[in-house]
């Protein structure tokens, strides 16, 4: 089994029992119990919004390192702005990540209770002023991500069994974030990737991608196959939180990228990382977990898992650099 493409026309959450949501749903949960990755067509999300979207991130990134520097992620808690080549580690046996990025998420009023408490991904974005059709255009683009990550969310419940707004209660107050990723071309060596090989931290990863390719998926049985573009599509793939919340019956597998075809160009990529709410606890849902089994996984909340993950990624790069 590859990487399905599911087509979510005529899909409606209302109407559970109709062949196009019956279909979706089954198609969905035999790829979450396989790979945790398969794209989606026919999602409604505008094809000009993405074109517009990977247009201004290579406005962004192509910004004089000056300007990147002064609006740098490490700039204020939330973790919104500039990230610096080689700045994160996501194989932690691996080398420094051969990519830089933007980050940005929704704009929470800096009096909510998650900001005053310098939550990370509730901080305060910062919006380059050298760009100012930034802020719109991102914040237009992440309203379309959080309606389709909520709508695959309503779907991996269906698929589940339980009601399709079993999530909804903890994700009143979600986090997202919006990354839009450059990449120069690897050095043909075997041990510099754009991204090292590792799993997603959240719930749901949304990924459009450009024309390039270069992504590539760890099968069950080991093998690393290719997840090459495919127009109009999106790249969606399970976090780490789906199998703490099915008890390891839906799977989050590891995947690497490697701009090894552009022929010297950069490649393009932009993720929206979707993660419930700061506080919400995960643990096994409803028919994952058998009479008298222990849970595989011990229960944590969003917040304290990703703070973990985040530390741990960025104190490896700034480790290996210093080396």
């Amino acid at each position: 089994m590859g990487i399905p493409v599911i087509d979510l026309a005529g899909v409606d959450i209302n109407k559970p029992e109709s062949e196009a949501t019956k279909r979706a749903v089954a198609e969905l949960r035999k790829a979450a119990m396989h790979s945790g990755f398969f794209y989606v067509k026919n999602h409604t999300v505008p094809l000009e919004m993405m074109t517009r979207q990977f247009a201004l991130a290579k406005e962004l990134l192509a910004l004089p390192e000056d300007v990147k520097q002064k609006y740098d992620v490490r700039n204020f808690f939330g973790f919104r702005g500039f990230d610096k080549l080689n700045g994160q580690q996501l194989d932690p046996y691996g080398k420094p990540d051969y990519k830089e990025g933007f980050y940005c998420g929704r704009n929470y009023p800096q009096d909510h209770p998650f900001a005053i408490a310098k939550y990370q991904n509730y901080g305060p974005n910062q919006w380059p002023e050298e760009l100012p059709q930034c802020e719109l255009i991102c914040q237009e683009y992440i309203d379309e991500m959080y309606k389709l990550a909520n709508f695959l969310m309503q779907l991996l419940a269906l698929s589940l069994n339980l009601p399709s707004n079993y999530f909804d209660a903890s994700s009143k107050d979600p986090m997202g974030t919006l990354r839009m990723l450059r990449y120069p071309p690897t050095p043909r060596d075997d041990e510099t990737y754009g991204v090292g090989a590792h799993t997603d931290w959240g719930s749901v990863t949304i990924l459009a991608q450009d024309q390039i390719g270069g992504l590539e998926v760890c099968m069950p049985d080991g093998e690393w196959v290719a997840a090459p573009p495919i127009e109009g599509t999106f790249v969606v793939n399970l976090g780490d939180m789906i199998p703490k919340w099915t008890n390891g019956l839906y799977h989050s597998n590891p995947h690497r990228v490697k701009n090894s075809f552009s022929n010297g160009a950069y490649r393009y990529s932009i993720p929206f990382f979707y993660e419930p709410d700061y506080h919400a606890v995960i643990e096994p849902v409803p028919g994952t977990l058998k009479e008298g089994e222990l849970p595989l996984y011990a229960p944590c909340t969003v917040g304290e898992h990703l703070e973990e993950m985040y530390n741990r990624s960025y104190k490896k790069a700034e480790e290996n650099a210093v080396a």
